[in-house]
């Protein structure tokens, strides 16, 4: 019998999230076989799950707890290939722990002798590198800010998505309030902690489609570039964080680092849920190269992204949003393949942040649309 406390997570005034949880009861590097076996389900079923006082977690734990959701695998989501990671847009974002290098240390501002790292400077991803249209100077110092990108933590070449991501907050920058500009015409803003990680349910984008774009859906699959981070380091993305604007800068294949057709992912836009079995509708949409419907293929990119966003962005919708509150200490684990997120924030350069953050590629692809059937 667990000794895990569960406890929903209960939304802010003006939020109609429907998922996240806050455990309690539990130590570090101590859940037996009963006490992960409610976590798993946690996760699984409230998607976000939040357990604080986690600061001495170490990152071998961290790895460790991180893999008893998939054990048969040891590699880090976007593998372990240094050489392709700089040449693609997650080279400012992630640095490998020497002795765990499936732990990320990721965040912002300089560190010293941490966990094996002898000095870095950490770089918090922002929209100001990769948006078509940042924000000025002007509306940062007032506080406003974007999403940055929203995704699933993925590589999207050879290797499958990961089931969860850890994510520990080791030190926070105090607090204050930022808004989110959404800036796609609609007016919508969101008032977000700072450095906040933003979630959305894709159970809740693909329960409020219309029955039509439903069908379409499940019956939809994604194609994706070949080293798609690579593809897209010279596209910029639009306002919301979510794709990009089409105008040709996507690298050519002949560009591309090698690669070979059979690793390139043609994955379901429907994955389901392996404990609930809930459709949840799951792209990155800045790394969709061609959607195909039956015997149709989109391949036009300007299509293909404006049928998306035309599925996906009620979700992002700011009551739909969840914007983590962090406190130094807390370790975020998340249903990676029913939930996408994004980083937030316009953080200045006294604000430092230092997270450890793990994935690992799983050793099976997510379940489609037939598992609704079983």
């Amino acid at each position: 019998m667990t000794t895990l406390q569960i406890r929903p997570l209960e939304p802010a005034p003006g939020s109609t999230i429907d998922f996240g949880a806050e455990i309690i009861g539990w130590r570090p590097g101590q859940l037996d076989d009963d006490d992960f076996g409610a976590l798993a389900h946690a996760v699984f079923t409230h998607h976000v799950v939040v357990v604080r006082d986690q600061a001495r977690l170490t990152p071998q734990q961290q790895y460790e707890l991180t893999r008893r959701f998939d054990p048969t695998v040891k590699t880090y989501g976007h593998g372990d290939d240094k050489a392709l990671l700089k040449k693609s847009v997650l080279v400012q974002d992630l640095i490998s722990l020497p002795g765990v290098p499936q732990v990320q240390l990721i965040g912002n501002g300089p560190v010293f002798d941490h966990e094996g790292v002898a000095e870095a400077t950490l770089h918090h991803p922002s929209h100001q590198t990769f948006h078509q249209r940042p924000l000025s100077v002007a509306q940062e110092r007032e506080d406003f800010t974007r999403f940055y990108r929203w995704h699933i933590d993925a590589a999207l070449y050879k290797r499958h998505p990961p089931k969860v991501t850890t994510l520990l907050a080791l030190e926070v920058p105090p607090n204050r309030q930022q808004t989110v500009l959404y800036d796609d015409g609609s007016g919508d803003t969101l008032s977000v902690p700072l450095g906040t990680t933003a979630f959305v349910s894709g159970y809740r984008a693909f329960r409020d489609l219309s029955p039509e774009q439903q069908q379409f859906a499940l019956n939809t699959r994604v194609r994706y570039a070949p080293h798609p981070y690579v593809w897209i380091k010279n596209a910029r993305a639009i306002p919301t964080g979510l794709g990009l604007v089409s105008e040709g800068k996507e690298l050519s294949r002949a560009e591309l680092p090698a690669f070979e057709e059979a690793e390139i992912a043609t994955l379901p836009l429907v994955w389901v849920n392996p404990v609930t079995r809930e459709p949840a509708l799951q792209a990155h949409a800045c790394c969709v190269e061609a959607l195909l419907t039956g015997d149709e293929v989109v391949s036009d990119l300007a299509e293909c992204r404006r049928i998306l966003y035309e599925l996906m962005r009620p979700a992002i919708a700011p009551a739909k949003v969840y914007a983590h509150p962090w406190r130094a200490g807390d370790l975020v684990i998340f249903n990676n393949r029913g939930v996408w997120h994004s980083v937030v924030g316009a953080l200045r350069p006294t604000d430092h942040r230092v997270y450890h953050q793990c994935n690992l590629a799983s050793s099976e692809p997510p379940l489609g649309p037939s598992a609704l059937a079983s």
